[in-house]
């Protein structure tokens, strides 16, 4: 670990600790199924709070030491130190490289839940992937992984694709994981279809209606909820 990597985590946790509220703590907790520990500290007052602390700091030197920040965050028990790692990695995306992959599938498997999966498989590794289309071969490998929070940043990779989306691909990775039981499967189709519907609708009407047979009820419903 570097030094900017243990400088940025000590800040960050500093920033936090005096916004501590444990009453709203409980019910973050409780919306998160108690999976996890909370400060109690919303997103608005944890941002600035985090920026003010870091800005001293200057931005990642480098794509290690961005890795080891968010790997150490990662490591507080507190949920909203894995928000900061997420924000951080998201800023500086542009940094990543492909070899970079690896440790963020670490980061999605580790303490893993929608809300820390979500916040890494679009706005970070997606964005990996679109500047490198070589690693679109590695989401056809996630997609088919025994890991749900793998294959769900699989699927909803492309969310921000827009026009550049590989309508193909994102189709394929849906009928692959179609007759999976899992909600939180069934809900990222949904999800990646309704947002590929804001490029594409008709191809997406075309799709879910040549497809309604294999795709769940709640697949079905959440792709067309705006067609």
């Amino acid at each position: 670990m570097g030094d900017w990597a243990e400088a940025y985590r000590t800040a960050a946790v500093a920033a936090l600790a005096p916004l501590e509220d444990a009453e709203r703590a409980v019910h973050m907790a409780a919306y998160m199924r108690d999976h996890f520990v909370f400060l109690g500290v919303t997103a608005a007052p944890r941002r600035a709070a985090v920026g003010a602390a870091t800005r001293p700091l200057g931005p990642p030197p480098s794509e290690e030491e961005l890795l080891s920040a968010a790997e150490l965050l990662w490591g507080v028990d507190e949920r909203e130190l894995q928000y900061v790692a997420t924000d951080l990695l998201a800023r500086h995306r542009r940094l990543l490289t492909a070899g970079s992959l690896p440790r963020l599938r670490g980061l999605v498997q580790a303490k893993s839940w929608w809300d820390t999966v979500d916040a890494l498989a679009s706005p970070t590794i997606g964005a990996v992937v679109l500047t490198r289309p070589e690693l679109a071969a590695e989401m056809d490998r996630w997609v088919d992984d025994d890991d749900l929070w793998v294959a769900r940043t699989a699927i909803i990779h492309q969310l921000r694709f827009a026009e550049a989306t590989d309508a193909e691909r994102l189709f394929d990775h849906c009928l692959r994981r179609a007759s999976d039981t899992e909600f939180f499967l069934r809900k990222a189709i949904g999800w990646a279809l309704r947002q590929y519907a804001r490029t594409a609708p008709v191809e997406v009407r075309a799709f879910v209606d040549a497809h309604r047979a294999e795709l769940s009820p709640l697949s079905v419903r959440e792709a067309t909820k705006h067609l």
